[in-house]
C-alpha cells in the first residue's frame, strides 16, 4: 500500500489493514482497495453529519480523526443512505457498490468478532446489490489466431509471448507482470504463478507457451537491468508495468477491430478459459485450479455455452420437430400405419 495513503489513515483503520495483510494474507493492491472503500464511506459520514466545512470538496475530506467513538454511532439506516448516495450522486455501478458493501462487512465484522470494539455489528443485515448476470466477452478461436498474427515491432518476441501466456494460461494482469525468470521451469515445462492473496499455483506450459518463452528469452535484455529478476522487461530496462501491458494488448486488439469498450487484458483470460472449456472439454474443477479461483462458483461464469452448443441443445428437445396441428395428425397417422405394418 502506498505510504501516503497509509499515513492519512486513522489508527483503527491502519490496524484493520495490517490484519488484512498479515493475518488474512491479502495482497497489497487488495488492502489498498479496502482502504479506499472505507475512506469513501467515512468521508460520506462526515459530510452527512456536517462535520466538515460546507465548501470542502468531497475528495479533500480527511478521515484521520475517525475513531471508535464515531464508528459506534453508525447505524444500518445510515449505511442504506450511503448506498443511495453511491447510486444517485457518485453513479457507482452495481459491481462497484457490491465491492464497497463487502469492504464494510469485513471491516465491521473485524471490529465485532476480532477486536471486540463493537457489541453489535450494524451492517449484519446489509444486503449486496444485485448484479445483472451477463456473459463475459471473449475472443473466438479465429480471432485469437488473428490477434497473434498482428504482433510486430522491436518488441515482437516479448509482446507475442505475453499474448500467448494470456491466451493459453488464463493469467491475470497482476500475475503476468509479477512473473520472475525463476518462475519459469523449463525442465518440467511448468511455471509458478503468484495469484490473489499471495497464493501460489503451478501452471503447465503447452508447446505454444514453451516456444514463445524460448524465443523471447533469446532476445530478452540482460545488461543494465533495474530489475534483473523480472521475466518481462520494459524499454526502461525495468519490470514491465501493468499500464504498458494494457496498452500493448489494446493496440493489438484494435488491429483486429476489437479495440472498443469491453475488450481488455482480462478478456484474454476469459478467452483462455472459454477455449479450454469449449474445445478442450476441461472439467470445471480443473479449470478452477488453472485459473486460481478460490470458489467454484467464480469459475462457472467462464463455462457459458457457445452458439453451436445452444443450437444442439435446442435440436435435442423432443418437441423440436413438431409441426402445426394438421402436420401433427399426419405424424400420428404415419406412426399408426407403421405399427399396423409391424403386426
Amino acid at each position: 500500500m502506498k505510504p501516503e495513503l497509509l499515513a492519512e489513515a486513522p489508527q483503527i483503520i491502519r490496524e484493520f489493514l495490517g490484519y488484512l495483510g498479515t493475518i488474512k494474507g491479502k495482497s497489497e493492491k487488495t488492502v489498498e482497495e479496502y482502504y479506499l472503500d472505507l475512506r469513501t464511506f467515512f468521508r460520506y459520514i462526515k459530510l452527512s453529519r456536517n462535520l466538515v466545512k460546507d465548501d470542502t470538496p468531497f475528495e479533500e475530506i480527511s478521515i484521520s480523526d475517525v475513531d471508535i467513538d464515531l464508528i459506534r454511532t453508525i447505524t444500518l439506516t445510515q449505511v442504506f443512505e450511503y448506498m443511495n448516495y453511491l447510486t444517485n450522486v457518485r453513479n457507482n455501478k452495481p459491481a462497484t457498490r457490491s465491492r464497497k458493501v463487502s469492504s464494510l462487512r469485513t471491516f465491521f465484522k473485524y471490529l465485532t468478532n476480532k477486536t471486540n470494539h463493537l457489541d453489535v455489528n450494524p451492517v449484519l443485515e446489509l444486503e449486496t446489490p444485485k448484479l445483472r448476470s451477463s456473459l463475459p466477452k471473449y475472443l473466438t478461436f479465429e480471432q485469437s489466431i488473428d490477434l497473434l498474427t498482428k504482433v510486430d515491432g522491436k518488441n515482437k518476441e516479448r509482446d507475442y509471448c505475453i499474448l500467448v501466456l494470456f491466451l493459453n494460461c488464463g493469467l491475470r494482469l497482476s500475475e503476468l507482470v509479477g512473473l520472475n525468470l525463476s518462475d519459469v521451469r523449463q525442465s518440467s515445462n511448468t511455471m509458478r504463478v503468484l495469484g490473489k492473496g499471495n497464493k501460489e499455483r503451478i501452471v503447465y506450459l503447452n508447446e505454444a507457451c514453451q516456444d514463445a518463452i524460448r524465443r523471447y528469452l533469446a532476445v530478452r535484455p540482460h545488461d543494465g537491468l533495474i530489475d534483473k529478476k523480472a521475466l518481462f522487461i520494459s524499454a526502461q530496462r525495468k519490470r514491465i508495468s501493468p499500464k504498458t501491458v494494457q496498452y500493448l494488448v489494446k493496440k493489438y486488439l484494435a488491429q483486429i477491430d476489437l479495440g472498443g469498450p469491453g475488450y481488455s487484458v482480462h478478456k484474454l483470460r476469459h478467452t483462455a478459459a472459454t477455449l479450454m472449456y469449449q474445445h478442450g472439454h476441461v472439467d470445471i474443477r480443473v479449470l478452477k485450479d488453472i485459473l486460481g479461483h478460490e470458489n467454484l462458483g467464480t469459475t462457472e461464469i467462464y463455462t457459458h455455452l457457445s452458439d453451436q452448443q445452444m443450437e444442439q441443445a435446442a435440436n435435442a428437445n423432443p418437441l423440436a420437430h413438431i409441426k402445426p396441428r394438421s402436420a401433427v395428425t399426419n405424424l400420428k397417422e404415419d406412426s399408426q400405419r407403421k405399427d399396423h405394418s409391424n403386426e
